[in-house]
């Protein structure tokens, strides 16, 4: 996949039939798509380097405050997400090319570790979250995709009530929170409660980014995070492959 084909996927102009983009959507993503990297390279060296610690930090994400911490900057993810859907002219389109991308991160997660392969993380998440906007919220309002989003997020916060007492034995439910004690993944985004995140950001870009421009100044040069969030999707897709391998040819990873 090439540089532009990721760019297009998730992070289309921020100005219907020009170029201009809306730089801190980029700057915000790039942060995300940073901080998402760092997290799992201490995975990595955790789990299959066995180090301790690394700069500092430790590599044990068991903590409240890691579990916060992964938890924020995949939510900024999936909002910003919401926000360019609001921007794109052709969101099935979007959503189709990034299926068939979240379908090679399965097949590949498969083949490396079957017991926790990713079925439904945060790809397979996006994917489905910009299908459904495409299809039956394009053209509805802001506080019609923010009722929306709303309603998920209460339906995540039943899910445990409404499950209580009922012995799950099957995963066929996963894409919706509901899955068995055994299912394990190194990714897992369920559309609930994630896609009422999603939807709360398209409802933030019909409305604060109806104009389709930036609300704050550009800074006078560029970024590397800027950089960044413009090839997010790239990003996402080679960082573990090249962590892996760099700590492969360190002797640190059999």
């Amino acid at each position: 996949m090439t540089p532009a084909v990721a760019r297009n996927i998730l992070t289309p102009v921020g100005k219907a039939g020009g170029s201009e983009r809306i730089w801190e959507i980029d700057f915000l993503r790039g942060l995300a798509i940073i901080l998402m990297v760092g997290y799992h390279l201490l995975f990595d060296l955790g789990e299959f380097a066995g180090l301790k610690r690394f700069l500092g930090f430790s590599t044990d994400l068991s903590s409240l405050a890691w579990t916060a911490a992964q938890f924020f900057f995949a939510g900024l993810f999936i909002v910003l997400s919401g926000i360019s859907s609001t921007l794109s002219r052709n969101n099935v389109r979007r959503g189709l090319k990034l299926l068939a991308v979240s379908l090679a991160v399965t097949a590949v997660t498969y083949v490396f570790e079957p017991t926790s392969a990713i079925y439904f993380g945060i790809l397979q998440c996006l994917t489905v979250s910009i299908l459904i906007y495409g299809a039956a919220f394009q053209e509805a309002g802001p506080v019609a995709c923010a009722a929306w989003g709303v309603a998920v997020l209460g339906v995540r916060a039943a899910l445990p009530i409404l499950t209580k007492g009922v012995p799950i034995r099957f995963d066929w439910l996963l894409p919706f929170g509901i899955h068995s004690p055994a299912f394990s993944s190194f990714d897992y985004f369920p559309l609930v409660p994630w896609l009422g995140i999603f939807l709360v950001g398209t409802a933030l870009g019909k409305s604060i980014y109806a104009s389709r421009r930036s609300l704050i100044p550009r800074p006078p040069r560029e970024t590397f995070i800027n950089a960044a969030g413009r090839t997010s999707l790239l990003i996402y897709i080679v960082h573990q492959p090249v962590i892996l391998g760099v700590l492969y040819l360190l002797g640190l990873v059999r």
